[in-house]
């Protein structure tokens, strides 16, 4: 096993960055007091929690009233759809995408066994949604859309304005999980049509099991988690303080990273496409290549294991991923590259490496190099070998 470690699967998870780390260490030794309690001793702690929501408003350019505070992505996914429709229960029908993360996915499929009328969005090659369609689609009885704003697996970007003005106009609530975009693209929610939006703070650097819900001023969305008064009776449940405060931190370092995602981390993940593109046998790459987060490459070797490369890359101490980290114990292929179409002699051969400010050159080099040496390793023991693939088949 190797020694070095190249982290390439932020997608997935990221590490704490430092500064979120030493911000939240008070609030487990000195500033330990219940934010609800009467003392003082607890009170105090308020002010911190609501320069967190502050933070969290400043990168979604929001109204801080706006945030609720929950324990993940997944939560605020559920909070959002359910209490949307839980706030108008006499329309049954539900629109999202065939390409959401489970967090979505999962709770769609759960309504259309539960009496509502579910239906997916198409998507074509390059992974983006048709508009036409939503708009053909879009009924009075439509309660809900939600759409991802951008994608998981191959980091495509939908075009949320344009999906929630077309929601907007056919008086239908518009949700979007935003956990992937969330400190990498710009997002102004004061200028943007948008409902509901989800974050996850363990997605841009702040640890696992906190995360935020935006609820735009007057959209009527009944309390997923009932009991106290905490969030404005938004979301009951004692405050993690020390989350709140890592979630705000790394909000606010996102916001000052923006440029570097889009610019360092972009030119890393372009130089590793295009090194790979040109010297590898068989690759090609899954996704819009104009509309995408600037982190993530998800790249196709045709008639190669994807499961072997990510078994290959970890010996050598390169983390990457086959597609989104609540679904890669299955051996299920993609149903997101399966709704693009991508052949199935590429699904299977897909690897999605997704970076970090935190990766380097040195980075890039090291998994071009390995990545490299494992497909040469893999075609030399592949049925369909280096022979067939330079004869076309």
């Amino acid at each position: 096993m190797s020694t070095r470690t190249v982290y390439a699967d932020n997608n997935a998870t990221t590490m704490v960055a430092p500064e979120v780390a030493e911000a939240m260490q008070p609030y487990f030794t000195e500033l330990y007091g219940n934010p609800s309690s009467m003392h003082l001793f607890g009170g105090q702690v308020k002010k911190y929690i609501d320069q967190a929501r502050e933070q969290v408003a400043a990168l979604l350019q929001a109204d801080p009233s706006e945030i609720v505070f929950t324990s993940c992505g997944t939560e605020s996914d559920n909070a959002a759809i359910q209490g949307v429709l839980a706030a108008q229960p006499e329309k049954k029908h539900i629109i999202t995408s065939r390409v959401e993360h489970p967090a979505v996915k999962n709770v769609f499929q759960h309504l259309g066994k539960n009496g509502y009328r579910v239906t997916e969005l198409t998507v074509d090659r390059d992974g983006q949604l048709d508009l036409d369609e939503l708009r053909e689609k879009l009924d009075g009885d439509t309660a809900l859309v939600s759409v991802m704003w951008a994608n998981n697996e191959t980091g495509v970007i939908f075009p949320i304005q344009q999906v929630a003005e077309i929601s907007r106009q056919a008086g239908a609530a518009f949700h979007t999980d935003a956990v992937q975009a969330a400190g990498k693209i710009d997002i102004d929610l004061k200028n943007t049509p948008i409902d509901l939006l989800s974050i996850s703070g363990h997605k841009l650097h702040a640890p696992k099991g906190i995360g935020a819900l935006y609820v735009r001023k007057g959209t009527h969305c009944v309390p997923f988690i009932m009991g106290g008064h905490q969030e404005h009776g938004r979301r009951a449940g004692t405050e993690n303080v020390p989350y709140i405060v890592g979630l705000g931190k790394a909000c606010e370092l996102a916001l000052q990273h923006m440029e570097e995602e889009n610019t360092t981390v972009k030119a890393l993940r372009d130089r590793l496409e295009t090194e790979l593109l040109e010297k590898a046998l068989d690759a090609s790459i899954n996704g819009d290549r104009k509309h995408r987060l600037p982190n993530t490459a998800n790249i196709s070797f045709k008639y190669i294991e994807g499961e072997s490369i990510l078994i290959l890359l970890s010996e050598v101490g390169i983390a990457a991923s086959s597609g989104s980290a609540c679904t890669s114990g299955s051996l299920e292929p993609s149903h997101v590259l399966r709704a693009m179409g991508v052949p199935f002699t590429r699904v299977h051969g897909s690897v999605r490496f997704s970076l970090s400010r935190y990766n380097t050159d040195d980075d890039i080099d090291y998994i071009i190099e390995n990545m490299l040496r494992i497909e040469n390793r893999l075609r030399e023991i592949s049925p369909f070998g280096r022979d067939e693939l330079n004869a076309g088949s």
